[in-house]
C-alpha cells in the first residue's frame, strides 16, 4: 500500500459482518439497522487524502447482512479501537471475495493492493524497535489524528500469492502480511478463518518482540489503487476473544 496510513512511514494507521450472539466477543458488530457500519467502527484513510475511499456498506446477501468492501481505484480502512491493553488472541471470521486483484505484486509498491484484508494492530514498545524506524514512527504519530500502531498483522486474500505466504509491506516494515487464501482458492465462496494472534505475531516479528503485546486495534481493510484496479469482498462473523 502507499505512504500515509498504510504506506511509508504514515501507513502504519491503518489504520464484521453479521450479529454474532457469541457474548464474549470483544469487538462490537459493525452491523445496525442502515447501510453504514455501526460505531465504533469508523473509516480511516491516509493524511489528507483526495484519491477516492474504499467503501464499507452493510448489505444483505443470501437473506444475511454482511459487510461489503469495495474498492475502486481507492484506500481506506475500518477501524475498531480497543481499551488499553486488550488482551483478545483468538480472531475469527467468515470472508469471501466477488472480484479480486490479479494485476501488480504485491513485494512492490506499485503492486501493493488487496481486496480484503483483516488487520490486527499491536502497541509494541519503541525501544524494541530498530533506530531508523522508531524515528520514523514517532514522526508518523506527530502527523497523524489516529492512533499509530507500531506493527501491524494484516491477514490478506490473494490470488497472486500461495496461502501462507508471508510478507513485509514494501512501504514500511511495521505492516506486515499473511496471506490465508490465495492461487487454488475460488472466489464466490465463504471461507471460515480462526488465528492464534499470539502465534502468528511472533511468526511475523518476533525478530522484534517476545510474547503478544497488547492489541491496539483491529481494522478491515481494501484498496485498489496502486494497480488502478476495483475488487469487491464481504466478510461476515468477525469475532475476537
Amino acid at each position: 500500500m502507499k505512504p500515509g496510513v498504510l504506506g511509508a512511514a504514515l501507513a502504519m494507521a491503518l489504520a464484521c459482518g453479521a450479529v454474532h450472539s457469541d457474548g464474549n466477543n470483544l469487538l462490537t458488530s459493525p452491523i445496525g439497522e442502515g447501510s453504514e457500519p455501526a460505531p465504533p467502527w469508523h473509516v480511516v484513510g491516509l493524511p489528507k487524502q483526495t484519491k477516492p475511499f474504499t467503501q464499507f456498506r452493510v448489505v444483505s446477501r443470501e437473506g444475511v447482512r454482511v459487510l461489503e468492501v469495495e474498492a475502486k481505484l481507492s484506500y481506506g480502512n475500518l477501524v475498531h479501537d480497543l481499551p488499553a491493553g486488550g488482551k483478545g488472541n483468538r480472531l475469527s471470521w467468515r470472508w469471501r471475495v466477488e472480484r479480486g486483484i490479479s494485476a501488480g505484486d504485491p513485494n512492490q509498491r506499485g503492486g501493493d493492493d488487496h481486496p480484503i484484508a483483516v488487520c490486527a494492530m499491536f502497541d509494541v514498545p519503541l525501544a524494541s524497535l530498530p533506530f531508523v524506524e522508531r524515528q520514523m514512527l514517532r514522526a508518523a504519530r506527530s502527523m497523524s489524528e489516529d492512533e499509530v500502531p507500531s506493527a501491524t498483522l494484516c491477514y490478506t486474500w490473494d490470488e497472486r500469492l500461495a496461502p501462507g505466504t508471508a510478507i513485509e509491506s514494501p512501504f514500511t516494515r511495521r505492516v506486515r502480511y499473511l496471506v490465508l487464501r490465495g492461487q487454488g482458492d475460488a472466489q464466490r465462496e465463504w471461507r471460515r478463518e480462526e488465528r492464534d494472534l499470539r502465534a502468528d505475531f511472533q511468526r511475523l516479528f518476533g525478530d522484534e518482540a517476545k510474547g503478544s503485546p497488547p492489541l491496539q486495534a483491529v481494522a478491515v481493510a481494501a484498496d485498489a489503487d496502486n494497480t488502478q484496479g476495483q475488487s469487491l469482498a464481504l466478510l461476515a462473523d468477525l469475532v475476537l476473544q
